[in-house]
């Protein structure tokens, strides 16, 4: 017999997985309109014409709409204002080349509104996600974004990396899985202190977009875990989940204003 708890964190986990698929196909009819819409400029200029275009295809409108149904009134912003500066625009073809040590330690600060989230990364087991994100801290891809997610029904994260803030945007690549046979994943639970990318529900559609655990959430193991919160990270996320999220369903954008003023990654 299934219990009322072990059904609703089934159903937190699946809505969780149909968003990411969502986005995901949002993301592919995007690309296709952009392509059908550069043609058509193409055209306008070969033809000796003169015009300008300007939109929004984030495919994210289902999810404010989501968002927006019932928000109740909102806790107050425990964090900062943002520190001046406008998030990255930049994207990149491939991966970046590996330049990762297996062998040293990495470490990852985030300084954010909200405080500092401290994070043990590890290049033994995901080296390629290692890899890219001390590459993307070093090309300043995570400054200036929000962390756009809060979940606290039935999984507990906050999802951040994606400088549009919308759960669309990313690098322009993908990486493959790694490390999802990590023993701490005991049960099919990413355990409270862990960090881990955020994908499609597809293999290897992993880019920039994580989520931080705050609390033992049961998943699925096919989101690569690259690292441990540290003590101070958890404090601070725990102040970000304290503020609640603005769908009032558990699943939104946080109440908390949450953004990454400066992502850095040191080895020693």
């Amino acid at each position: 017999m299934v219990s009322n708890e072990q059904r609703r964190r089934q159903l937190a986990r699946e809505k969780f997985e149909r968003q990411q698929q969502r986005r995901e196909a949002a993301r592919r009819k995007a690309r296709r309109r952009n392509a059908v819409i550069a043609a058509g400029l193409a055209a306008v200029v070969a033809a000796g014409g003169g015009a300008y275009a300007a939109g929004a295809f984030d495919g994210s409108k289902k999810d404010r709409a989501d968002a927006a149904e019932s928000s109740p009134s909102a806790k107050p912003d425990p964090c900062a204002k943002p520190a001046p500066g406008s998030p990255s625009a930049k994207t990149w073809k491939s991966e970046p080349e590996m330049t990762v040590d297996k062998s040293a330690s990495y470490a990852m600060k985030l300084n954010t509104t909200c405080g500092t989230i401290d994070v043990k990364l590890d290049a033994e087991n995901a080296p390629h996600t290692v890899n890219s994100f001390n590459f993307l801290a070093g090309e300043g891809f995570f400054d200036h974004s929000k962390c756009h997610r809060l979940t606290t029904s039935g999984i507990y994260v906050l999802q951040c990396g994606d400088p549009k803030g919308t759960g669309q945007g990313g690098p322009g690549y993908t990486l493959p899985d790694e490390n999802l046979k990590d023993p701490k994943l005991k049960g099919n639970v990413y355990p409270a202190g862990t960090i881990a990318m955020a994908n499609t529900g597809q293999p290897h559609t992993g880019g920039s977009q994580f989520f931080l655990v705050y609390q033992d959430s049961q998943l699925p193991p096919q989101y690569t875990p690259f690292g441990t919160i540290g003590e101070e990270g958890m404090k601070t996320l725990k102040k970000i989940a304290g503020a609640g999220e603005q769908s009032g369903a558990g699943d939104g954008a946080p109440n908390a204003t949450v953004v990454i003023d400066k992502a850095s990654v040191t080895k020693s």
